[in-house]
């Protein structure tokens, strides 16, 4: 009866977190066009054009191939092969879930699941997901408090204690991998030792982690680019280094809980700008041109999902199928068999 109470309890917190996100992003939605009415959503999508969609195309073949190779490290680093190929679709198609599914992580649970069931380990699959995930983020924070702390920003007064914290969380993260765990029973105990031995071999290694460090940077630099481009058509006249520290602000506003890439990023971009003084209203445009840009850049991953539904489709098990027409064996009474036509 616990068990069964325990599972109608995580049925119902998953569902109030759900709903609780819709209505996150509904009231910021709604705020905004209140604020500042529909129009800029509206210019927003008026003003993308061919250009713009074009180089969100060939900056997203440079993201993926990077993240795919960021993932690939770190499942070699947790003992998984993963071909770069493979890796590519799969993050292809784990991009376009994100960003048309709620959530925004669909995509990557269904990565995980799918390599692990292709590697029969499906928990190792989805290790390799999260760790790469968090290396990506990792490396994002830094490159974000670093910038902060040196370019006029609505956050630079702030910058400095965000970088004790993180100073701080680094050295524990440190202290802890180092640190072997006593071998125990216990549920923590393990999963402690399991996470300071991924950290050790899929992240840290001697080979892995300057090669997770260069991709996620590369990342960065991709979303960055794809931000001042769509920046730029909305209308944005600011120079880039003006505006470099509003896109770091704004992929990492894009990390929080969203719907389908929607809610908090149109919020912080308004807010960001409107404190820069480029305007409320500038920010909201841009934040619908980049949102349209990265659903572009995803459209390779929906013809990655149609071609394994395809795939699938073809090679359905036999008995699935209807049987033949033609000669077959009809059983007599006796038991024997006569050929039929």
């Amino acid at each position: 009866m616990s068990a069964v109470h325990g599972g109608r309890s995580t049925t119902n917190r998953r569902a109030a977190w759900r709903w609780a996100r819709l209505v996150a992003v509904a009231a910021t939605l709604a705020v905004l066009v209140w604020r500042v009415g529909t129009g800029p959503f509206l210019d927003g999508l008026r003003t993308v054009d061919g250009r713009a969609l074009a180089a969100a195309a060939g900056l997203g073949v440079l993201t993926t191939v990077c993240c795919a190779w960021r993932w690939r490290i770190v499942a070699r680093g947790l003992g998984v092969d993963l071909p770069l190929g493979t890796a590519v679709a799969a993050y292809y198609r784990s991009i376009f879930l994100n960003v048309t599914l709620p959530g925004g992580v669909v995509g990557d649970v269904h990565r995980g699941i799918s390599h692990g069931r292709d590697t029969s380990d499906v928990g190792r699959g989805l290790r390799a997901v999260a760790w790469e995930r968090s290396a990506g983020q990792v490396v994002q924070v830094v490159l974000t408090v670093a910038v902060l702390l040196i370019a006029p920003s609505p956050v630079r007064a702030a910058m400095p204690l965000v970088a004790l914290a993180l100073l701080a969380a680094a050295a524990g993260v440190a202290l802890a991998v180092r640190v072997r765990p006593a071998v125990g029973r216990s549920w923590w105990a393990r999963l402690r030792s399991a996470g300071a031995r991924d950290v050790r071999d899929g992240l840290l290694a001697g080979r892995a982690w300057p090669a997770i460090a260069l991709a996620s940077a590369l990342v960065v630099a991709g979303h960055t680019a794809t931000f001042l481009i769509a920046a730029r058509t909305a209308g944005a006249t600011a120079p880039p280094s003006r505006m470099l520290p509003l896109a770091l602000l704004v992929m990492a506003a894009a990390v929080l809980p969203n719907v389908g890439g929607w809610g908090p990023r149109e919020g912080v971009t308004a807010w960001a700008f409107a404190a820069a003084g480029l305007g409320a209203s500038r920010g909201v445009a841009t934040a619908v041109v980049y949102g349209v840009m990265v659903f572009a850049a995803s459209l390779p991953g929906a013809a990655v999902l149609v071609a394994a539904w395809a795939r699938r489709t073809r090679s359905a098990p036999l008995l699935d199928r209807p049987l033949p027409r033609g000669p077959g064996i009809l059983a007599r009474p006796d038991g024997e068999g006569r050929s039929h036509v």
